[in-house]
């Protein structure tokens, strides 16, 4: 595959974006170099308008004030989720890997520890595992919804915005809440998924009347493929709040969302929010290339609202959690000493296997695009014992 947007080190464009938010961290910390107020940064509050008020269905109504544990140096920092005016905590919790837990309890268990943390941001999708993510999630924030920034991904993957509409209801049931903070297009990840998103009765339909209905606040879309699908979608002109994409050092020469969508979306006020910080499967960190705090400390330390972590078990979320605490960033050259090293092994995207490979296109993903399955995936195999491995084309 082509290495598209590989550049050495010492021949990348420089970040003006970077280097502000680098010097403003020296001195204010995270919060302050993203616009943040320093008070409520260094002040144990709860989430400044960035959770949901209960179940009320009332886009940007303020949400109470809650305690985060331990001293101001302890806390997660919060940052501004781009222009939208609500702040989230700097690393979020994402829905796929709860899936991969052993039983419900457990998931349970998890999320409720990172609340108490000071996480309020958790991501999740229709499509997981076949639904069975956002059932744990709901029955997790059961109670605790009013403290939490609760976003999930609606699964059309080109079909109707009438589609979209049922996932909505669907996903809304199953996480025992009437109305989402955000709402993203999941998986642009072929080059016709912007048209199709644009195209009339299709998804972006769906979000201005979700939007309309109370049932959701913020919209925006992710993906994992080609910055290029990405820069498509933002520069056909929908005013979206948000765009999700994967982030570490590797990705900084290879097809680089870091490199040609961050700044975009920096200059257009849309919140960034990076995941597949240690590239999906943290094989590099297995293989001794690198540490996992050394890329996560990495991803946050770009100019981005939050970082998005999926973690199966309490130990690697006391893994993320002693980065996040009281976080400090890396400095610009200790970032261009990661990437350097990280260069030999980025170019054939081993370390990033979702840009490359069929493995982390969901099956939900390709049926609509005509697209074979992989037989040996999970998500696929219970498709399959369930009988769901057709899907209506609407």
């Amino acid at each position: 595959m082509e290495s598209k947007g590989f550049l050495p080190v010492s021949d990348r464009p420089s970040n003006p974006a970077r280097r502000q938010f680098i010097r403003a961290t020296g001195t204010l910390g995270v919060g302050a170099a993203l616009g943040m107020d320093a008070t409520a940064q260094t002040a144990a509050s709860g989430p400044s308008e960035g959770a949901s008020q209960g179940n009320s269905p009332k886009p940007g109504a303020p949400a109470a004030k809650r305690q985060n544990p331990g001293t101001s140096s302890e806390a997660i920092p919060r940052r501004p989720l781009g222009r939208t005016g609500v702040q989230v905590s700097a690393i979020g919790i994402g829905g796929h890997h709860l899936g991969d837990i052993s039983s419900v309890d457990e998931a349970i268990r998890l999320v409720h520890e990172a609340m108490d943390a000071g996480i309020d941001f958790f991501g999740n999708a229709w499509e997981y595992y076949n639904g069975i993510t956002e059932n744990w999630l709901g029955r997790a924030l059961k109670g605790r919804r009013d403290k939490t920034f609760l976003m999930t991904k609606v699964c059309t993957h080109g079909r109707s915005g009438q589609l979209a509409m049922r996932m909505l209801e669907e996903s809304l049931q199953r996480l025992q809440t009437d109305h989402l903070d955000l709402w993203q297009i999941h998986g642009i990840v072929y080059d016709n998924d912007p048209e199709l998103a644009y195209a009339k009765g299709g998804v972006l339909e769906a979000f201005d009347q979700a939007k309309q209905q109370g049932k959701v606040r913020f919209v925006g879309f992710t993906g994992h493929k080609e910055p290029a699908f990405h820069l498509d979608m933002i520069q056909r002109g929908y005013p979206f709040d948000t765009v999700q994409m994967p982030l570490n050092p590797f990705d900084a020469s290879f097809h680089s969302f870091e490199q040609q969508v961050l700044p975009e979306l920096n200059r257009r006020g849309i919140a960034a929010l990076g995941m597949k910080s240690m590239g999906g499967t943290a094989d590099a960190v297995k293989r001794g290339v690198v540490k996992a705090e050394e890329l996560l400390r990495y991803a946050m330390s770009l100019p981005v609202a939050t970082t998005i972590c999926g973690m199966d078990s309490l130990e690697v979320l006391r893994q993320n959690l002693r980065v996040a605490r009281g976080f400090t960033p890396m400095l610009e050259n200790e970032m261009d000493a990661l990437r350097a090293r990280c260069v030999p092994t980025a170019a054939d995207g081993r370390f990033e296997p979702y840009k490359v490979s069929l493995r982390y296109d969901n099956p939900v993903t390709r049926m609509p695009h005509g697209f074979p399955l992989d037989p040996t995936q999970r998500e696929v195999k219970q498709m399959l014992e369930q009988g769901t491995g057709t899907w209506e084309p609407l």
